[in-house]
């Protein structure tokens, strides 16, 4: 397997599972980091390597009039503080080929959204920049056809690639984890991490928003961890039911310490036969 080095933090092969972790989306620079220095407490507590999470744009909102986040520029700046002040690395969406050279100069992962993920110009040129790519799985595709968005990153000389699961569609307004998935990106031959919270999303499910099952997610977290994954992914806020985006299915930051200690427990015993 391919390890990716993320500044100081090495994920894939044997070593210690990582966490990425933040708001779905940035509501405002001084409480985006405050949760973000709330994670980094917990996980530096744990000695869990921590890369920040939060969106500058969220551009598939159910809504025309959902809120989308503060764009490309002011997200960025934010970013970047956070990215300074926490001494973390960060992650954030990309959307489209112009956003990539400014998302570049301050992300240390540039994620690809899960729709978008055979979007073959956007992967290619987000590959092409030489950062680390992180591609979540789309809801329509089957594990194995993450071999074909792999081949596109490695045309374009990267193989710094992150490969996550976040749920398959089943029926209308649901998504179900299948497990499977995990080893079966792993074979291919790069770290997979488990989007734990949007694993429980209800795509649409509340009408103009989509809803979700919190109560799911340390299950699902549990379950994914014992198939020898490498990076936990999840979103979290100080209190989802006022959440800009995604807040049903987020995690209260009080909810983070007791799950990532069994985390801890189950990688311990998984990472040995790895």
């Amino acid at each position: 397997m391919n390890t990716v080095q993320i500044k100081n933090i090495t994920v894939g092969a044997k070593n210690p599972i990582a966490l990425i972790a933040g708001p779905c989306v940035i509501e405002d620079a001084e409480r985006t980091l405050a949760i973000g220095r709330a994670i980094k407490a917990i996980a530096d507590r744990l000695h869990i390597p921590y890369i920040f999470k939060a969106s500058y744009d969220k551009a598939n909102r159910s809504s025309y009039n959902s809120f989308r986040g503060p764009g490309l520029k002011e997200g960025l700046q934010i970013l970047a503080h956070i990215k300074k002040e926490l001494d973390v690395p960060v992650v954030s969406d990309i959307h489209c080929i112009t956003q990539i050279e400014a998302a570049a100069e301050v992300l240390d992962i540039l994620q690809i959204p899960a729709f978008l993920c055979r979007q073959t110009d956007l992967v290619y040129e987000a590959a092409r920049s030489g950062k680390v790519i992180n591609v979540k799985k789309g809801q329509f595709l089957a594990p194995l056809d993450m071999k074909n968005v792999i081949a596109k990153m490695e045309e374009a000389g990267n193989k710094n690639i992150l490969l996550t699961e976040r749920g398959a569609t089943f029926g209308y307004n649901n998504l179900v984890a299948d497990f499977r998935a995990l080893p079966i990106m792993r074979s291919l031959g790069y770290p997979v991490v488990f989007d734990a919270t949007h694993s429980v999303q209800l795509p649409g499910g509340a009408g103009t928003t989509s809803s979700g099952q919190r109560e799911f997610v340390p299950y699902l977290t549990r379950a994914a961890v014992a198939t020898g994954i490498d990076v936990l992914f999840m979103e979290v806020h100080d209190n989802p039911p006022e959440a800009k985006s995604d807040g049903p299915n987020m995690l209260y930051i009080d909810q983070v310490e007791a799950l990532l200690q069994d985390v801890l427990a189950i990688d311990n015993i998984v990472r040995k036969h790895k």
